[in-house]
């Protein structure tokens, strides 16, 4: 196996041709101060594979595609299962009730 770095992280955008955006989240106890310290950083990967948002994916390091590609998706992790309303049950709307109106006299 070779040297490269790998890094897991989530597909946050993947509006590209064939380029998706990963954010990878770092968890550490800062040295000093000993307070739980939560970092990201957002790269942009070479995606052959289709992923989509809010998949988990490893991406290892790669001569540079582009100005901002130096990473290439290696596999997905994890698929995220999406619906097209982002979870929400979508639920039929119940049409008001009409009432008869009154005959005035």
């Amino acid at each position: 196996m070779n040297n490269r770095r790998r890094l897991t992280g989530v597909v946050t955008s993947n509006r590209m041709t064939k380029t998706v955006v990963v954010e990878i989240g770092r968890t550490f106890r800062h040295p000093l101060y000993r307070k739980v310290v939560h970092l990201s950083k957002r790269v942009k990967a070479h995606d052959e594979l289709g992923c989509q948002i809010g998949d988990q994916v490893q991406i290892v390091e790669s001569r540079p595609l582009s100005r901002e590609k130096r990473w290439v998706v290696e596999t997905i992790v994890k698929r995220e299962i999406r619906t097209a309303d982002s979870g929400v049950a979508e639920t039929d709307p119940v049409p008001p009730t009409e009432e008869p109106a009154e005959a005035q006299p």
